[in-house]
């Protein structure tokens, strides 16, 4: 098939921050310009930006809580003001701000009588919290409050079985949404055949990322998402040329993550979770659609297991390899 030449557009595309600024810790606003676009190239960018921010844009939350001695979800405790929902209420409240997926557990441990705030969470190094002053309950009595947390990264609005674990733990309706509200409007300038457009995007965030964060992440999401359609002409010249590749091991990738398991031991690979290692955006994508998520899946998955994975490498699998290495080397001080 011969591919057609189509015109070439000798235009360069800018985009820059017009304003922002924190109108709190959990209230952040931007203001982005992209021009100079043709006549309905806006509105494509404006609404796949808006659903890539609102959407494909990961945020930090409490998912489930355990109170001790607690018989069930609208129990009251005595010494405290809050009933047991208030206080799931006040947790589903906080902002928090993490880079790893995966659940962290968390906790409270406080006594009265006293506020208790988003201050008297014991978290881990990985998570910090956005707004310390974020109110959980009051303690007007010499009693103890102990709540065990797990906080979990995650995207969009996941539902939570209603129903609370054996262990006693109460699930949690976290809105995974860091970015609060987008819109995006367009402005046309010139006359006749020379006019273009300006496209400007209004973003608002909880303050566990800025707007500008936003607007990349969900970019490079969005880049993500449309490789594939990128690749589809290669698909079948890589998928041969792949094939006869994969022949001939050039890696000792196998061995290295045998050694690494006998070192680490299984249990240690299961917590160390694929998103720590810096891969870049694509290969990690094709690794957590094949549910691929920690070391110890990745030490399962032999070299032949990779290559035939959609729209992986031979590059990849020495991109991995080097990764791999520097991670272990680190574990390992």
């Amino acid at each position: 098939m011969v591919r057609e030449e189509g015109p070439v557009s000798t235009r360069t595309l800018q985009w820059k921050c017009v304003e922002s600024r924190a109108d709190s810790k959990r209230l952040y606003y931007g203001r982005f310009i992209l021009s100079p676009l043709m006549k309905g190239q806006g509105d494509t960018i404006g609404i796949a930006m808006r659903r890539a921010l609102l959407g494909e844009v990961g945020g930090t939350c409490i998912t489930r809580a355990k109170l001790d001695k607690v018989l069930h979800e609208y129990s009251t405790m005595v010494g405290i003001e809050e009933c047991v929902h208030e206080i799931l209420m006040n947790l589903k409240r906080i902002v928090f701000r993490s880079d790893l997926y995966g659940p962290r557990q968390a906790s409270i441990r406080v006594r009265g009588p006293r506020y208790v705030t988003a201050q008297d969470i014991i978290s881990p190094p990985s998570v910090e919290i956005v707004d310390t002053t974020q109110h959980i309950a009051t303690l007007t009595e010499p009693v103890d409050l102990s709540i065990e947390l797990q906080i979990e990264k995650a995207r969009g609005y996941p539902m939570r079985a209603q129903k609370n674990c054996q262990d006693g733990s109460y699930p949690i309706d976290a809105v995974s949404m860091p970015v609060r509200n987008v819109n995006h409007t367009i402005h046309s300038n010139g006359n006749g055949n020379k006019k273009q457009e300006l496209l400007f995007l209004e973003i608002w965030t909880n303050g566990s990322l800025t707007p500008k964060e936003a607007l990349c992440e969900a970019s490079r999401n969005l880049i993500d998402f449309f490789l594939p359609f990128l690749h589809a002409e290669e698909e079948d010249v890589n998928r041969e040329d792949n094939q006869k590749r994969t022949a001939v091991p050039f890696f000792p990738f196998h061995d290295a993550l045998d050694n690494m398991a006998k070192s680490q031991g299984e249990v240690g690979l299961k917590h160390i979770f694929i998103d720590q290692l810096e891969l870049p955006a694509r290969i990690y994508h094709c690794l957590e659609r094949s549910n691929i998520h920690t070391l110890c899946d990745l030490s399962s998955k032999s070299q032949e297991d990779l290559m035939r994975m959609e729209h992986f490498r031979v590059e990849d699998v020495k991109k991995i390899f080097d990764i791999r290495q520097k991670a272990m080397d680190g574990f390992s001080n």
